[in-house]
C-alpha cells in the first residue's frame, strides 16, 4: 500500500513539474513575442520591475539583450530575437537562438520567482552552454544533503554554436 502511495505521489509530482515547465516555456515564448512587437505592457507583466540581468560573453556583445528589455533604440542591424529552442527545467527556462547576420549565438536562462514572474535572466553570447543537474547524496547520520560532482547529469547542450566558441556549464 505504501509503495502504491509513493508511486502515486511521484507521478503526481512529475505531472506538476511538467505542467510548470510548459507554463514557464509558454511565458518565455510570450516574452520574445512581446520583445519583437515592442509590447511594453505585456513585457511588464511578464518580468519583475527589478529584473536581475547577468551577462557572459565578449564585451562587444554586452548590450545584445538590453535594448530589447529596456525599449531603447535598437541598432540598425538588430534582428528579432527568435529562439530556435526553448526548454524548461522547473523555475528555469533556457532559450537559444542565432543571429546569422551578426554571427551571434545566444542563450538566455530565464528564472521565475514563486509568483510565476521572471525575476532574472542570464545571457550567454557566443558561448557554448551545457546545462547540468547536480546529483545529491544524503549523509544518513546528519541527514545533510550535499551535491556530489560524480552524479552530475548533462541535461541540455547548445546546438547552434561550433567549435570556435568557448563552452561553460550552467548547473541547476
Amino acid at each position: 500500500m505504501e509503495s502504491h502511495l509513493a508511486n502515486s505521489r511521484s507521478s503526481h509530482s512529475q505531472a506538476c513539474l511538467e505542467e510548470l515547465d510548459e507554463r514557464n516555456k509558454r511565458v518565455v515564448k510570450e516574452l520574445y513575442k512581446a520583445l519583437t512587437l515592442k509590447e511594453t505592457e505585456t513585457l511588464h507583466g511578464l518580468v519583475t520591475q527589478d529584473l536581475e540581468w547577468w551577462f557572459h560573453g565578449p564585451p562587444c556583445h554586452r548590450h545584445h539583450l538590453v535594448p530589447w528589455l529596456t525599449g531603447s533604440s535598437l541598432p540598425p542591424s538588430a534582428k528579432a530575437l527568435v529562439p530556435s529552442h526553448v526548454i524548461g527545467f522547473g523555475s528555469i527556462v533556457v532559450a537559444e537562438g542565432y543571429d546569422e547576420e551578426n554571427l551571434v549565438w545566444w542563450v538566455h536562462a530565464w528564472t521565475f520567482n514563486t509568483d510565476g514572474v521572471i525575476s532574472q535572466v542570464k545571457e550567454y553570447v557566443n558561448t557554448f552552454v551545457t546545462v547540468t543537474r547536480l546529483g545529491t547524496a544524503v549523509t544518513p547520520p546528519s541527514e545533510i544533503v550535499v551535491p556530489v560532482a560524480s552524479m552530475c547529469q548533462c541535461i541540455w547542450q547548445s546546438t547552434l554554436s561550433d567549435e570556435s566558441v568557448p563552452g561553460l556549464i550552467l548547473a541547476i
